[in-house]
């Protein structure tokens, strides 16, 4: 170790509460980049698994080759291990309305194809021997063709053929060039019902049956599922075995691996952790930069004494770097050591919200990585170095006779330091003082105020992005009338009722309703209407009439009756033959300031009036079929209907009747099919998922899933609020580690300035200023530092907040701007508690200080 080495530790041993600081802003540092970094590693692992668990650990698949390919792959070093099944053949499917699968493909699993090719199995079980099969669910959902549990299907089972090619589930269906060749009469039984297999591509031309493999008479033919020692061997293995073999690779675990085609997950997570790491970086540098460099300001006259007796340029520096390096040595250890823990709370607190986001069957678990964990310790010690290196290198090349009289140090040109009349009248010679201190090191002022002014932004900005995560959780807080929905098409009424009742006892169904919402045309007389919307459709005369699209909601009576009720309107006159109608009608909000219903701006100028609506076949009101219906317009929010995937209409009002469903027929008679947006049934749940998993088998079961879609609403919901959760908790997270790097920033910069002024401080106090004085002129710094700062952080903060809005709502979140008051307030008082808490600290150390002692020190 050599002396300049020596005179580094020395430094670090004499200036104890700067070194502690500055040790604790760099642990903060290299743990938030430790945490940031562990973080990504263990999501990229976590979606790995996951994944694997989904689609199985195979890389790569060759959809049609024989047992001695299979074979030699096996013994391949390269390979891990390699599970097939027979290709037994292909079989025509009757009624199929998908004209790109008009096959069935049957698959014949062994024992070990089960384990390693995951199945979710819907309803029923797996089959047992080689006439039981298992059917996708997609085959009624995509195909049309109704399967239920027990049936029985006769398969004429052969190879495709286009000329003298046969064809596999990679080929996609020819029209009118293949055929079906040297079939066998096959007769199946349906023993369960499964999700559509993951290794079937979409453009496949058959739906996928699985039954068991026939040991005495196999096929011949296999498709081989290859799964690598080293993953990332994958596409020198098929560039070098695949010879024009049809193969598929399992895109959805190798994009998690990073060795898909498709990088954009790899390049979200990595991009987004690399803004993160990039963001600590920048905190860590201001707070690293101004421990060193006012540390250099302080010895600059040591510093310009070991010039003067023959310290290099590169000595110099090289001191600096290892008093750089020593503090690392103790930080970067302690913010790993405390990064690692931290992270792993973080991941037990949203494990649970994960689970129910992405995988519910995959642990999100704390994964250690030594290349994760060095790069780590890398970043943090890069930082470090360039933090120490720019203010060493500034001082190092600082003239040596500068550096002994610190002709720099402080600025005494008579304009510089004039300071208003006014000031001394109103706070005194220790008001005059406290404005001199700026005016005569405008650096050391810079330093803390762009510390401060950081430090504001960067609290201000992170609380309204959370002022808006808030608002786009309310919305996804927002509570439905049911928790599952079941939309139905091209079911009879018998049907309908009969589906209703079987699904009503579903366990843990607490309440069940059904209703339709039908299109129709209104003839409204133009005299009916509000101003501004006669305003704006362009004054229609007031003798005529107007055309206005309405929908009309018919609800089970008894949800109509609940209606009623909580209105307070009388039940004799809203059912019957002869009934009035209610009715939801508001115009769009231009202000985009209405929270409720009622603060909308109506449709119509009464409340109470008649109008004549007409059915709409194929788009067409049919004006035979009108009727003329009085209505009342009530301050509510329409009943929820079952999701729907029709397009919403572009209007700028709001029109629909809300009818019971005891008067369907009157407006819509069985002969006479009027467009439907949605029909279906709305259920409340005490266990929303299990409820929609026994109704789901049983759709699968009766083989309705190719006319209703069911919707878990809770569930979708869910995910939102776990999904925000997650978002919320590591905005808060990471808000909070910047924000004690800024704090500890801060801290070092003010008591370290303030040191740098014992001297200076000790002569007031040697010339008689009290200590009542010397508290007055360290108040009054304080504020100009606090003024200053929210002078120019408070404008910074409230644009930056303004850009989060702008970039949320581009992202597509309905949130309104809020002016963050709340967070500048607290950001005004955090300001000023620790600048006079900083303040004060090293102010009592100062004043314990022995006057003559301080003035006598030339270099501490």
């Amino acid at each position: 170790m050599n002396v300049f080495h020596k005179v580094a530790l020395q430094g670090l041993r004499r200036n104890r509460t700067r070194t502690f600081v500055t040790v604790v802003g760099v642990a903060l540092s290299a743990a938030l980049i430790t945490a940031v970094a562990t973080f990504v590693v263990s999501l990229q692992t976590y979606m790995v698994n996951g994944a694997i668990a989904k689609y199985g650990d195979w890389q790569v698949a060759f959809v049609d080759v024989d047992s001695p390919f299979a074979q030699e792959q096996a013994k391949d070093p390269r390979v891990a291990k390699v599970v097939s099944f027979e290709n037994i053949g292909y079989a025509m499917l009757d009624g199929g309305k998908n004209p790109d699968k008009p096959y069935w493909f049957i698959a014949g699993f062994r024992d070990e194809a089960y384990s390693a090719l995951p199945l979710q199995l819907l309803s029923g079980r797996l089959p047992e021997n080689g006439t039981e099969v298992l059917v996708p669910a997609h085959a009624a959902a995509n195909g049309g063709v109704r399967i239920a549990l027990g049936d029985t299907l006769s398969l004429a089972v052969g190879t495709r053929r286009a000329g003298a090619e046969s064809l596999c589930q990679h080929d996609p269906y020819r029209s009118g060039e293949e055929t079906l060749s040297q079939t066998t009469e096959k007769t199946y039984t349906v023993v369960g019902i499964y999700q559509r297999p993951s290794f079937e591509e979409h453009s496949a031309p058959g739906y996928t049956l699985i039954t068991t493999a026939d040991a005495e008479n196999p096929s011949g033919r296999l498709c081989a599922f290859v799964t690598l020692e080293k993953p990332e061997q994958i596409h020198a293995y098929v560039k070098d075995v695949a010879a024009g073999r049809a193969s598929i690779k399992n895109d959805e675990v190798l994009r998690f691996l990073g060795l898909s085609d498709d990088t954009l997950f790899r390049s979200l997570l990595y991009s987004a952790g690399g803004i993160l790491i990039a963001l600590v970086m920048l905190g860590s540098v201001f707070l690293i930069y101004n421990a060193f460099h006012i540390a250099l300001n302080e010895r600059t006259h040591q510093l310009g004494i070991l010039m003067s007796v023959g310290a290099t340029e590169k000595q110099l520096r090289n001191a600096v770097l290892f008093e750089a390096l020593c503090i690392g040595a103790m930080g970067i250890p302690l913010g790993i050591l405390v990064g690692i823990p931290s992270i792993q709370l973080v991941l037990s607190l949203v494990a649970v919200n994960f689970a129910n986001v992405l995988y519910g069957n995959v642990p999100l678990t704390l994964v250690l990585s030594a290349p994760a964990l060095a790069v780590a310790a890398a970043v943090s010690l890069a930082t470090l170095l360039v933090s120490a290196y720019l203010p060493a290198r500034k001082a190092a090349r600082t003239p040596v006779l500068d550096c002994i009289r610190q002709t720099d140090a402080l600025q005494v040109e008579a304009k510089a330091i004039r300071t208003a009349a006014l000031t001394e009248r109103l706070f005194g010679v220790e008001g005059t003082l406290a404005v001199k201190t700026f005016q005569r090191n405008k650096r050391r002022y810079r330093s803390i105020l762009l510390s401060l002014t950081l430090s504001v932004v960067l609290f201000v900005s992170s609380s309204a992005f959370g002022e808006n995560l808030k608002q786009v959780a309310e919305e996804a807080k927002v509570v439905t009338d049911y928790d599952i929905g079941l939309s139905v098409q091209a079911l009879d009424e018998q049907a309908f009722y009969a589906l209703f009742d079987q699904l009503k006892t579903t366990e843990g169904v607490t309440k069940a309703s059904y209703q339709a919402v039908l299109e129709y045309s209104c003839a409204v007389q133009a005299d009916d209407l509000a101003g501004e919307f006669r305003q704006a459709a362009g004054e229609p005369q007031s003798n005529g009439t107007v055309a206005l699209p309405v929908d009309i909601q018919f609800l089970d009576d008894q949800a109509y009756l609940q209606i009623l009720q909580e209105l307070g309107l009388p039940v004799g006159e809203y059912t019957g033959e002869h009934a009035r109608l209610l009715a939801v009608a508001k115009m769009e909000d231009a202000t985009g300031q209405a929270e409720e219903v009622r603060q909308l701006p109506d449709l119509f100028a009464s409340a109470s009036l008649e109008v004549s609506v007409f059915p709409k076949v194929n788009g067409q009101s049919v004006p035979e079929r009108g009727r003329t219906v009085g209505i009342t317009c009530v301050e509510r929010t329409l009943p929820d209907t079952p999701p729907y995937t029709g397009a919403p209409a572009d209007r700028p009002y709001v029109f629909q009747i809300i009818a019971p469903w005891s008067l369907k027929e009157a407006f819509a008679p069985a002969g006479l099919s009027v467009d439907s947006k949605v029909e279906g049934l709305t259920f409340q749940s005490e266990t929303p998922s299990r409820s929609a998993e026994q109704m789901q088998a049983l759709l699968d079961g009766t083989g309705l899933s190719a006319d209703c879609t069911l919707y878990n609403v809770d569930a979708m919901m869910e995910q939102n609020r776990n999904l925000l959760f997650i978002v919320n908790l590591f905005t808060v997270v990471f808000v909070l580690m910047i924000s004690l790097i800024a704090v500890a920033n801060v801290f070092n910069t003010i008591s370290t300035n303030i040191k740098l002024r014992r001297r200076e401080l000790a002569m007031l106090r040697s010339v008689g200023m009290s200590d009542r004085g010397f508290q007055k002129m360290m108040c009054l710094e304080c504020a100009l530092y606090g003024l200053r700062t929210l002078l120019f952080g408070l404008p910074l903060a409230g644009g930056l907040s303004w850009l989060i809005h702008c970039g949320m709502v581009a992202g597509g979140a309905h949130v309104v701007y809020q002016f963050p008051w709340e967070s500048m307030a607290v950001s005004v008082l955090g300001v000023f508690l620790v600048i006079f808490i900083a303040m004060l600290y090293a102010a009592s150390k100062i004043k314990r200080e022995n006057i003559i002692d301080a003035l006598r020190d030339d270099l501490e």
